[in-house]
């Protein structure tokens, strides 16, 4: 890693932890280059403002999923196994303890920007998930009844975000229920609406 890509890693790294600490409003300059060991004038080099550092952290975030593995519908292999398993890695990925904390980072700061929030959702809605991709495919296949493979995708994660994800990101715990019957039911609902009819 070349020298200036590791002091950029240092900066991202301290502007997290000092939002975390501090919140977005209160998080001081002087602090993060502080953190991360370099002048203000090298921070700055890096990052303009405090508002472009922040909007690198929101890229972070949005990278670590465009990261997750394409997944490929698979003719020969039951569509709901399929199913199961790419929505238990997804949820495994969201509740991760590293992607948990930088969410609720990111989510906090969208909370009290309306602006900040509508260019991170936009960006969000350019990417093609793994689920999406995986339903697209299998609509394309047949296997699923036409539709809007990411409005589709929405409805199933929808589900089970409410039961697996929200509780540990606003409340710090998992639900009490298990995991594996949570995403498979939600799976079998799902596919009782898509099914295809053929």
């Amino acid at each position: 890693m070349k020298l200036t890509e590791k002091k950029r890693k240092d900066i991202l790294e301290a502007a997290i932890q000092e939002f975390r600490e501090q919140g977005f409003p209160a998080a001081r300059v002087n602090r993060i280059a502080e953190l991360a060991e370099v002048s203000k004038r090298t921070l700055y080099k890096h990052f303009e403002s405090k508002e472009l550092l922040f909007a690198a952290i929101t890229d972070i975030l949005l990278d670590e999923i465009a990261a997750m593995p394409k997944l490929h519908f698979r003719s020969d292999l039951p569509l709901r196994e399929q199913l199961i398993a790419a929505v238990r890695n997804y949820v495994g990925h969201l509740t991760g303890e590293q992607y948990m904390g930088l969410n609720r980072l990111v989510m906090s700061e969208l909370l009290r920007d309306q602006e900040l929030a509508q260019a991170f959702f936009a960006k969000a809605a350019m990417q093609d998930g793994p689920i999406s991709g995986l339903i697209g495919e299998a609509m394309q296949a047949g296997a699923l009844r036409e539709a809007e493979p990411g409005f589709a995708a929405g409805q199933l994660l929808s589900m089970v975000k409410h039961f697996l994800v929200w509780p540990q990101f606003l409340m710090g715990a998992k639900a009490e229920v298990d995991p594996d019957a949570v995403i498979a039911d939600c799976v079998d609902m799902f596919l009782v609406h898509y099914r295809s009819e053929d």
